[in-house]
């Protein structure tokens, strides 16, 4: 290899681990700190210890909020799927009044931020609680009402939807119209068509779009604070504002291991699923209007 590309290979990647080095540094502290009595800067101070992680695993409230926290992102997952792939498919191989402005509307939307409708979505969902078995009733998520899981799900899926929409729209825009012809003339109605030929051709972007909407609902933080309010629905974001909240001494070691047990799912979760995330980039921003 010529010194010169020699040269520009390895600047970019220099400054990348330059930019990185305050974090990196951030997760190695947060590591360290779960075994560790003490800190004073990077260096432990008072020994070994595994109390932090003992209080996890013998916690019954920190499983029940994995529980949720597993509950708001699969549920999330599976909304943001079945919704953009349906939604996406007109939009990108049909023709009919207001499809260019509901594409441009739905940037917009996306755009928007979200803080801004909370107190909109407040008393939505209060108004919704109060419809018998939607509002509350409903195994496992509670309902669509306010301090509900589903509540929750509901919300976070109106404010992913746009992106996920765009993002699939991508991906059926990438696929040979030839297929669906054939499709068509062999006498496949449209339905058929979408789920028999068009599906198993954007699998790479379905996989993609689950992972990026899995991992959002799993770290998901302001949602969910905003619209839970007791152990039952809460999730392990909110409890690890709980541990930093209050009057009470704040146990680091404690909100450390808290930190990175949230974290070491969705960690593992991108190392085996990296792959797919990067078709996003390589499908879904290949779509025309």
């Amino acid at each position: 290899m010529r010194p010169k590309t020699l040269f520009f290979k390895s600047v970019p990647i220099a400054l990348i681990l330059v930019i990185s080095a305050p974090i990196l540094l951030g997760y190695l502290w947060v590591f360290i700190r779960t075994f560790s009595v003490n800190m004073y800067g990077m260096r432990p101070i008072g020994g070994f210890t595994m109390r932090h992680w003992m209080t996890i695993v013998r916690d019954p409230l920190l499983w029940r909020l994995a529980g949720n926290t597993l509950i708001l992102a699969s549920g999330l997952t599976i909304g943001i799927l079945l919704i953009s792939c349906a939604a996406a498919y007109p939009l990108a191989r049909m023709t009919f009044r207001g499809r260019k402005a509901y594409l441009s509307l739905s940037l917009v939307l996306h755009a928007f931020p979200s803080v801004t409708l909370l107190i909109a979505i407040f008393f939505v969902l209060r108004f919704i609680a109060g419809i018998p078995v939607i509002g509350r009733g409903i195994p496992i998520i509670g309902g669509f009402g306010y301090n509900t899981l589903g509540g929750v799900i509901l919300v976070s899926i109106s404010f992913l939807l746009p992106l996920g929409i765009w993002l699939m729209k991508g991906f059926f825009d990438n696929v040979s119209w030839d297929l669906e012809r054939a499709a068509l003339i062999d006498g496949c109605s449209r339905f058929r068509t979408w789920r028999q030929i068009l599906i198993p051709q954007i699998r790479p972007g379905i996989a993609a779009l689950g992972i990026f909407s899995f991992m959002h609902g799993w770290s998901a933080f302001i949602i969910p604070y905003t619209f839970m309010l007791d152990d039952r629905t809460s999730v392990m974001s909110t409890y690890l504002n709980l541990l930093t909240s209050g009057d009470r001494a704040i146990d680091y070691g404690l909100v450390s291991a808290v930190a990175l047990f949230q974290l070491l799912p969705i960690l593992m979760f991108y190392i085996f699923t990296q792959k797919y995330l990067l078709t996003i980039f390589g499908g879904g921003m290949k779509g025309g209007g």
